[in-house]
């Protein structure tokens, strides 16, 4: 059985790579695709562009979300995301560092299935990869 896919939208490189290494450091088990904006988001869930290969580029079990983004923000992504049938029950993950109330409230109006803040602490943000991949890609019985 292949690895499941995780999506990762994020359009800080400092923060891809964080999470990258802690991913590692967690011993997540996943195959990790990254895209740096909303609009990359949307085209590789579109397969198009660049995206159109899916043996190269598959559908994601799970997307990890960033709030705040240029041109396409994560709020924007993620309301595209619940109005298309075949992504409509995909879990998404909002990680910000947003602890902001109405950004809290607005993602999960948008659909969000978790909201969690990025934490400073590294070893923290290790502690997150891995009950990501436990929960989501292991555990969470998906809907197809």
């Amino acid at each position: 059985m292949s690895q499941p896919t995780l999506l990762h939208i994020e359009d800080d490189p400092n923060d891809v790579l964080l999470f990258q290494h802690a991913c590692q450091k967690a011993g997540l088990r996943c195959s990790l695709q990254v895209v740096a904006d909303g609009d990359e988001g949307v085209a590789y869930l579109s397969g198009t562009g660049k995206f159109s290969d899916r043996a190269q580029f598959p559908l994601p079990q799970l997307v990890l979300l960033d709030l705040k983004m240029p041109r396409f923000n994560g709020i924007e992504a993620m309301t595209w995301i619940r109005s298309h049938e075949k992504l409509k029950r995909l879990p998404v993950v909002i990680l910000s560092s947003s602890n902001h109330g109405v950004d809290i409230q607005r993602a999960y109006d948008a659909g969000a299935n978790s909201y969690l803040i990025k934490p400073v602490d590294f070893n923290a943000l290790v502690e997150i990869a891995g009950a990501l991949g436990d929960y989501w890609l292991n555990l969470n019985v998906g809907a197809d």
